[in-house]
């Protein structure tokens, strides 16, 4: 393994690429609310990753997109490079069926730990290893499946494209924590107990609390605030999931606008009412400072290391690109595969505000970072 170069995510996606609220970034595709409208989705909320509306919506974009550079060539075919099993695949298959294609899902995690290894699960194909993409496409050879321009390709951004899971995702995970903490402790000042903020944080980031959580980090990074400022015990909260007294963010929430008293705490009641507002409004993502907080402390941990650095240095310390997925996009784009990236980070933690383009911020795909990983591109099938 080792580095090959400075690039970007667009070097081989360009700005075919869509976050959390499912607006591309390239102008000539349609607005979500043109899309929702189009085929009879909810405006609002835009749906998650896993729902069939948000497959429904991303065919659309697809046939919208294939339609850009290729009018007359309908896409029959669809694959996806990703790193979940579950969420992943639960958005591929959506998407598959909302197109009415055929295709395959590459999904891989890193384990260094076990042999390397393989293995066919309906439509997908499952590998321990990233270097195992070059298998996966001597797989669809094998299949007779099509490279061409009737076949899509999407490619996951969030630890398949950038900070490959098993390998380098913990670097991404790292920068979210610190936009967390240092969020928190803006807010706060002097009232932030770093030791109460680490704790909620790390005993509620887990599996078991995502029914109270709903595996949303603005959820989560609310009630660490809230913990820390001591506006909700800990040990009372951990009293109340067990009890059942307890359930759901909603329930969390709701309870801390009952106990807030506004006239004695103006620093925290205005932080409160902001993310309540959201809330209420059906945003996904309600805690916007700390998604701006995210999308700086992502973006900074991006390419920030010498030329100079180690393989080994720039997967600990920087997000750095999957070689081996930059080379597999190649190769389908070569072959006329219509190449879209999506990712379930929320526009706020990955776009720039104006002031920060001003300044010469790039979206997360435009960001250039290092390219590590192994060369795939001699085993390709030809």
């Amino acid at each position: 393994m080792k580095c090959h170069g400075r690039t970007t995510i667009a070097e081989f996606l360009e700005d075919l690429v869509v976050y959390r609220n499912l607006e591309p970034m390239d102008e000539r595709l349609p607005r979500f609310a043109e899309v929702a409208e189009r085929m009879g989705l909810p405006g609002s909320p835009v749906p998650r990753k896993a729902e069939p509306a948000y497959g429904q919506a991303m065919a659309e974009l697809l046939c919208q997109a294939r339609g850009l550079d290729e009018p007359h060539a309908p896409l029959r075919r669809l694959l996806f490079l990703g790193d979940t099993r579950l969420n992943d695949s639960t958005a591929f298959r959506n998407i598959k069926a909302a197109g009415g294609w055929t295709g395959w899902a590459f999904i891989a995690s890193e384990d260094l730990s076990s042999p390397p290894r393989t293995e066919i699960e309906e439509d997908l194909f499952l590998a321990n290893r990233w270097r195992a993409l070059d298998e996966f496409f001597h797989f669809l050879k094998g299949q007779r499946c099509p490279l061409d321009e009737g076949t899509a390709a999407i490619i996951d951004l969030d630890k398949t494209a950038i900070g490959a899971r098993g390998r380098n995702h913990s670097v991404i995970d790292r920068a979210r924590v610190e936009a967390v903490r240092r969020t928190v402790e803006g807010l706060l000042g002097d009232r932030f107990d770093r030791a109460a903020f680490e704790e909620a944080y790390d005993v509620l980031n887990q599996v078991g609390h995502h029914p109270f959580t709903a595996d949303n980090q603005d959820y989560l990074a609310y009630i660490c605030l809230m913990v820390s400022a001591g506006a909700y015990g800990f040990r009372e909260l951990l009293d109340d999931l067990a009890a059942g007294r307890m359930s759901t963010f909603r329930q969390f929430i709701e309870s801390v606008e009952g106990r807030l008293r506004r006239d004695s705490d103006p620093q925290l009641a205005p932080i409160h009412d902001a993310i309540y507002a959201n809330v209420r409004a059906g945003d996904p993502t309600p805690f916007k400072p700390f998604r701006y907080e995210e999308y700086r402390r992502t973006v900074a941990r991006m390419g920030y290391l010498s030329d100079e650095a180690s393989s080994e240095q720039l997967l600990a310390e920087e997000i750095v690109i999957t070689q081996e997925v930059r080379e597999g996009a190649h190769y389908l784009w070569e072959r006329g595969v219509l190449l879209f990236g999506l990712s379930d980070k929320p526009d706020e933690a990955s776009i720039p505000r104006p002031e920060q383009v001003a300044q010469g911020a790039q979206p997360i795909h435009h960001a250039e970072t290092h390219a590590v990983g192994y060369s795939i591109a001699d085993q390709l099938p030809r």
